[in-house]
C-alpha cells in the first residue's frame, strides 16, 4: 500500500479528543490490531492548523505510542506521519497513521518501546 509521508514541521497540531480504541468491526465491537506487532491500535483525532486551513484528522497510532495526557487542546508532536489513500467498495479516502503521538506540555513523557 503506497504511504506518503506528511511533513508536520510547520503545522500546528494539538489533541482534539482523548485517544480512543480503533474498532475495526462496529458490529462486534472488535478492536483493531497491528498485524505485524500485535500491538493495539488507538484513534487520536488531532485538529491539524497549516496554511490558514484547519482540519480535524483522525490519526491511527500503536498504544505504546502514546505519551503524556493528550486531553483537548493538548499540543502534540506526530512522529512519522504518513497518509494511506484507500479504495473499497466503490469508495475511497486517506487513512492517517504515526508512529507516535506525544504531548508537548512540559513533563510528558516518552512512548514506550515496541
Amino acid at each position: 500500500m503506497r504511504q506518503i509521508p506528511v511533513d508536520t514541521s510547520a503545522a500546528s497540531v494539538m489533541a482534539a479528543q482523548p485517544p480512543q480504541p480503533k474498532v475495526k468491526d462496529r458490529r462486534t465491537g472488535e478492536i483493531a490490531v497491528d498485524a505485524e506487532t500485535g500491538t493495539t491500535l488507538m484513534t487520536v483525532n488531532v485538529m491539524f492548523a497549516a496554511n490558514d486551513t484547519v482540519e480535524l484528522l483522525p490519526v491511527t497510532v500503536p498504544k505504546t505510542g502514546i505519551s503524556g495526557d493528550l486531553t483537548m487542546g493538548t499540543p502534540v508532536a506526530l512522529t512519522g506521519l504518513v497518509a494511506r489513500p484507500w479504495e473499497r467498495d466503490g469508495r475511497h479516502g486517506i487513512a492517517f497513521r504515526a508512529v507516535a503521538v506525544t504531548s508537548l506540555v512540559e513533563g510528558a513523557t516518552k512512548p514506550k518501546a515496541a
